[in-house]
């Protein structure tokens, strides 16, 4: 028993640092060659870069919070959550599609709390509109987070029926 939660903490920890290491790899690049508010057409006007500093959470929620508060909502708060998370990962998850979504969260959310730490803001670069849908301008961080949210959604929509009628 004690060799599965290894390989799971191994297994998570790389699923982690690789969500880390693709959101705080392309920030740097951002940071370095995109000015603030710069505005490049990709895909048209349909897939935009352009770097903008959130000082606040989604869609600048917060940004005009006193500094503690920001510093217990933004960063300690996260900080408790993702350990409790990546802790649940390791021990509790009961399939692989649940472990790999919540280290996806975990490692999007860590991304952002070192912006947070190192440069008092996060910075996202990322605009898209696809017809109707227009996105807030998000970074791989974000990414990560939802599409580790739509894991585990998928998960609890296409559960069999025999676990439908426990629940």
């Amino acid at each position: 028993m004690k060799r599965a939660v290894y390989l799971k903490l191994f297994v998570g920890l790389a699923l982690v640092l690789a969500n880390v290491s693709c959101d705080q790899l392309t920030k740097k690049e951002v940071r370095r060659s995109i000015d603030s508010h710069e505005y490049i057409e990709v895909i048209s006007t349909n897939f935009i870069l352009t770097k903008v500093e959130n000082t606040g959470a989604a869609l600048s929620f917060g940004q005009n919070f006193a500094p503690f508060v920001k510093l217990i909502i933004f960063q300690i708060l996260p900080i408790l959550v993702l350990i409790y998370m990546f802790y649940y990962a390791i021990h509790k998850t009961d399939t692989n599609l649940k472990f790999i979504a919540i280290t996806f969260i975990v490692g999007g959310g860590i991304g952002n709390i070192i912006d947070r730490i190192r440069y008092d803001s996060v910075t996202d670069f990322m605009y898209m509109e696809l017809g109707p849908l227009h996105t807030g301008v998000f970074n791989m961080a974000d990414v990560s987070v939802t599409l580790g949210g739509l894991l585990l959604l998928s998960q609890w929509i296409f559960r069999p029926k025999h676990e439908l009628a426990q629940s």
